[in-house]
């Protein structure tokens, strides 16, 4: 049973089983000749993959899966069996056999479950760092006209992958992992697309059926995306992103030469069992059930706590399930870190080849395109994966891991101040309307759909979008232009306080608040210039904040906002979260429960290993290549601490870099063809930049 598969070869009554062997390929060529009908040959090319990839024959003959060589007189039981694993269908006819022509020869019923069985296992096995398990395709297939004679076809696939992979439980709780595979039709792969089995068929026939016609004996041709956040799915193929050539960065990826494109909802967003306060509250109800037992105290005229430390002062008898709680519910939150989302994408790259066998050659991701987040989980991928991807591309995110959290934040301050001014130097006129918001918004804030509270602090995040598409300015100014219901009235508009409301991200998204200060805790954070122990994050852009407004600053609203003068306008935010988020400004990250899991986190100092300087310099060394585009005016990543990653001696010095003042942090999204191509030149040598 250890024996390579063997091809059957059915002629008539007879059946001859032949172990594969290249050495006596032209001896079983000459049996097939004499005794098979050659028309129902379905053998693939010699040389090739069903994708066309190039393989050595060792490799072909270690993959290969039984093939049914029939003749005419059971063509049909051969196309109903191929129908069901995405193979070629003869072209002869022939009546079934059985009762009523309904039913299948014992043979073809046998052959059929050995093939599902092999199939099965094609996910790595339960011991591999890289497992997963339940691949399926969880609708039919979607089809998509592009243009340029191009048809791109979509399909939804989830795995089930372990929350933990260092847990020594032999049946480790999992999670699922859901990706879309947009690529492109070839000859042939619309007959397999229209099959019963991949439009009627179940998730799991359909995934089966998916592999068996690809046989994936590599990754050269597909690319992964790693998306920006964190606590964002990945973008919606044809709604989200544009699939034709010129229209993003994934329709130029399928005009270089990539077939397929893979974009990942990173585990716990997007449908990657999402993280959301409901979620939260059914997995951890005696977390939550401080809510209730603060609701109940306001109810009763008394005093609610203010943090989960004075709740265990009021009701110590009540705090031993609410302390397990809070510590179970701030270790579940550490897995859904850079440092599982990489080793999720190699789960994906593992579910979808054929087995290596013995094989021990390297089958890595033809390249990686990582923005933002997306770029530091790239870092990471080069710290913590083997066999990285062959390219390695980051827009807008070098990750500022030779600069301490607190240094990167306050650099950060002045880039929003920068942009802050560029908008009112735009909008001259909404100088003095951000102040009389801010000032009636000081008097009485003002409550919004979602349940949240319109603070003045709530409103200046507004400037969160600052930093993104040309057009984003024009879209703060006609928010703001809506703010009142007339000129000399300070009544908010319904129309502004549900715009305010969609517009701002976190309740829907509590990753980016809840870990949001967590992708710079390496490790913890390490004082890297004096040396020193590991640190918590502890809300670090909050404190530049108190910092900066310690004495008369321009940077203190309250201040500004009472200022008649445009020549000292109030300043916004940026991508910042702060603690008091959680205090009743937005409803989906409030309440002593998520209020406790929020501080929990921000106070946590033994994270796990992000970045890894010498296997990035070693990844980088032999055989992974990378590039990157830099955006000198980023008002989300600080310029200055990227140029110490990527300069001479640091980590990423053999990162081809283009610094850039032609684009904001949005420039994937907003010429995304031309960025890419500009990258992926850069990592393939065909493009000589840097000079």
């Amino acid at each position: 049973d250890r024996c390579p598969p063997a091809f059957m070869l059915k002629n008539c009554a007879n059946t001859l089983v032949i172990r594969p062997s290249w050495m006596r390929r032209a001896y079983l060529f000459s049996i097939l000749c004499s005794s098979v009908s050659t028309r129902s040959f379905g053998f693939p090319s010699s040389n090739r993959s069903a994708t066309g990839t190039r393989v050595s024959r060792r490799q072909e003959t270690s993959q290969s899966f039984p093939l049914i060589v029939t003749s005419d007189s059971s063509t049909r039981a051969f196309r109903k069996l191929n129908s069901i694993s995405g193979g070629s269908t003869p072209s002869s006819e022939e009546p079934r056999t059985g009762w009523l022509h309904n039913s299948e020869p014992k043979w073809l019923i046998d052959q059929k479950q050995k093939q599902e069985e092999t199939m099965k296992s094609l996910n790595v096995g339960a011991g591999s760092r890289y497992a997963s398990s339940r691949h399926r395709i969880i609708t039919p297939p979607a089809f998509h006209a592009c243009g340029d004679s191009r048809v791109v076809v979509v399909t939804e696939h989830k795995i089930s992958v372990p929350l933990r992979r260092d847990s020594a439980d032999r049946d480790p709780e999992e999670i699922d992992l859901f990706f879309t595979i947009t690529e492109l039709m070839n000859d042939g792969d619309e007959d397999f697309f229209q099959t019963d089995v991949m439009m009627k068929g179940s998730a799991e026939d359909r995934a089966l059926a998916y592999t068996r016609h690809f046989m994936l004996q590599d990754m050269d041709d597909s690319i992964i995306y790693l998306q920006g956040g964190p606590g964002f799915g990945a973008p919606t193929p044809a709604c989200g992103i544009g699939l034709s050539s010129g229209s993003s960065w994934v329709g130029q990826a399928l005009s270089k030469g990539f077939k397929r494109v893979i974009l990942m909802d990173q585990r716990g967003t997007g449908r990657s069992t999402p993280i959301t306060k409901q979620t939260l509250q059914k997995r951890f109800p005696d977390l939550f059930a401080l809510d209730s037992y603060a609701s109940t105290r306001y109810a009763e005229g008394k005093d609610i706590p203010s943090s989960f430390e004075s709740f265990c002062e009021i009701e110590p008898d009540l705090a031993g399930n609410g302390v397990v709680a809070l510590e179970t519910a701030t270790e579940y939150m550490t897995n859904f870190r850079a440092d599982n989302i990489v080793v999720d994408a190699e789960a994906i790259r593992e579910a979808l080849l054929v087995p290596a066998g013995t094989s021990e050659t390297p089958r890595p991701w033809g390249a990686a395109l990582g923005q933002s987040f997306g770029g530091f989980c790239m870092m990471s991928y080069l710290s913590l994966i083997p066999q990285p991807p062959r390219a390695c591309l980051l827009t807008g995110g070098i990750a500022p891991m030779l600069t301490s959290v607190d240094k990167a934040y306050d650099s950060l301050w002045e880039k929003v101040k920068e942009r802050s001014l560029s908008y009112y130097d735009a909008y001259p006129g909404d100088i003095g309307l951000v102040k009389r918001i801010v000032r009636a918004l000081l008097a009485k804030p003002a409550n919004l759909p979602s349940g949240g509270v319109l603070t003045a602090r709530r409103f200046l995040q507004l400037g969160l979008s600052l930093g993104g598409s040309p057009s984003a300015f024009a879209s703060l100014h006609s928010t703001l232009s809506s703010a009142f219901i007339g000129e000399e009235d300070d009544e908010f508009s319904k129309a502004f306080l549900k715009g305010v409301d969609t517009s701002q991200p976190f309740d829907d998204h509590p990753i980016y608040f809840l870990l949001h200060e967590s992708i710079y805790a390496d490790a913890g954070i390490k004082r890297y210039l004096d040396g020193g122990d590991a640190i918590p994050t502890n809300w670090s852009a909050h404190r530049m904040f108190e910092n900066r407004i310690k004495t008369p600053s321009e940077f203190s609203y309250e201040l500004t906002a009472g200022l008649d003068s445009d020549s000292r306008p109030t300043l916004f935010f940026g991508e910042m979260v702060f603690p008091w988020m959680a205090d009743g400004d937005y409803a989906e990250l409030s309440g002593l429960g998520m209020k406790s899991l929020a501080h929990a986190l921000a106070n946590k100092s033994d994270w796990g290993v992000l970045y890894d300087s010498e296997k990035m310099r070693s990844a980088l060394a032999n055989g992974a290549k990378a590039a990157a585009a830099v955006y000198y005016d980023d008002m989300y990543v600080d310029f200055d601490s990227c140029m110490k990653v990527v300069g001479r001696g640091g980590p990423l010095e053999k990162c081809k870099v283009w610094v850039t003042n032609e684009y904001q942090h949005s420039g994937l999204r907003d010429n995304g063809s031309d960025i890419f191509s500009k990258i992926l030149g850069m990592a393939k040598g065909s493009v000589r930049t840097p000079s």
